[in-house]
Order: C-alpha cells, then structure tokens, then sequence
C-alpha cells in the first residue's frame, strides 16, 4: 500500500483521490477551497484545507513521507509550478503535475516533476482516435512511440488463430489479451483462434498498430 498526496480538488485531482482510495491506497488530499475539501472528508484517508504553495503548512502536514504528490491545480499556473518545486525541495520521491500546455510542462519538468501530465490534450487525442478508427475502443500512450491499444478484432483477423496471423512478425506487436464477452484471456497462445465479436488488447509501435485498424 502506497501513500499519495494529492493537491488540487478540481475534477481531476478529485477523481485521483477516489480512484486512489478505491485501490486500497493512503491518500491526503489538500485543497485551498473548503467546499472541495468537505466533499472528499469521508471518502479520503485525510482531507485538509491548506495552500499548497505555503511550505510551512506542507511540512506540518508531513508531505515529505509521502511516496508520492499529484499536483493537480487546474486555476492557477503560478501555484501549481510553486507547489511542485516546493513538493521537490521537501524530498518527495515523486511528483507527478498536471500541465495545461507544452510551456507550462515544460517549466514544470525544469522544477523536477518527475512526470507531467496533460489530462485535456490526452483525452482530445483519445476522443479523436475512437472517431478516426471505428473499431478502435481505446488507447493508452505506453512509451514514446508505443501504445496499447484495444480493438474490435478485424474481420479478416476472424476465423484465425493468433499463430496464423503471427502478430510478431507481420505487425512488430503482441497480443496481451483477448476479451470475449464477459471471458477475459491474459494469457492468449498461438493456438487460440479469434471470434467474431472479440476484444483484442495489443501493445506495439504506433506505425504498425495503424495497419490493425479496420480499413
């Protein structure tokens, strides 16, 4: 079980907090807005009104023992770049920050966030490529260049075991999962066919996963 603080109430920072806690994990979540505080006091570990950007207040709160702290102020860029450093300076191991723009994660990453984040661009491209690609029902960025994916399998792809379309060599990628119905296969071989109707979960380079979505 890992401890995370999390700054920053707004919609994303609340739906961290609970998915978080949800996971069985300690969470502190600290906000300047009251209201935002007492909406999460009884869904939290702790929730604490204070100013993220007020180094005193974080030391008294012992942020410090945190494994980790999501920066995540939405409405005011100076705070959430001051928080960070702040977060950086006290030696917390990781701070993940979310960023509005290219410039602000920059300057977020010269401060020390060890990851930046960008919750609307994300959700942009991942809206965009589901309107793109009609069998294509999700993404996830894996490593530059690299995602996993989550597809309708093909219809040319139906009828064929994985061994058969050697996933390897015609598409540089790997099959990690197979959903059929409410049935999810971690573990697929080369020897299980796919149905009409499966999910497939691929992970592979984002060139060669284009030529898997349905022309």
């Amino acid at each position: 079980m890992k401890q995370f603080v999390v700054i920053g109430l707004g919609r994303f920072g609340t739906s961290v907090a609970k998915t978080l806690t949800d996971n069985g994990h300690d969470v502190l979540a600290i906000d300047k807005c009251e209201e935002c505080v007492d909406e999460l006091v009884d869904y939290v570990t702790h929730a604490v009104e204070a100013d993220a950007t007020d180094e005193t207040a974080l030391s008294a709160l012992g942020v410090n023992n945190f494994d980790t702290a999501v920066v995540s102020i939405g409405d005011n860029v100076h705070a959430n770049i001051l928080a960070t450093l702040i977060l950086k300076e006290m030696g917390v191991p990781e701070v993940v920050a979310k960023a509005q723009d290219n410039m602000h994660g920059k300057i977020l990453s010269r401060v020390g966030a060890d990851k930046v984040v960008f919750p609307e661009r994300d959700m942009g491209e991942r809206v965009a490529r589901q309107l793109i690609s009609k069998n294509m029902l999700d993404y996830i960025d894996f490593a530059p260049d690299y995602s996993i994916v989550e597809i309708i399998a093909p219809s040319h792809m139906v009828g064929k075991t994985l061994q058969d379309l050697n996933f390897r060599k015609e598409y540089n990628a790997n099959v990690m999962a197979i959903r059929r119905g409410k049935n999810l296969n971690l573990a697929p071989g080369g020897q299980d066919k796919i149905l009409e109707g499966d999910t497939l979960i691929i992970m592979g380079s984002n060139d060669q996963l284009e030529d898997l979505k349905e022309e």
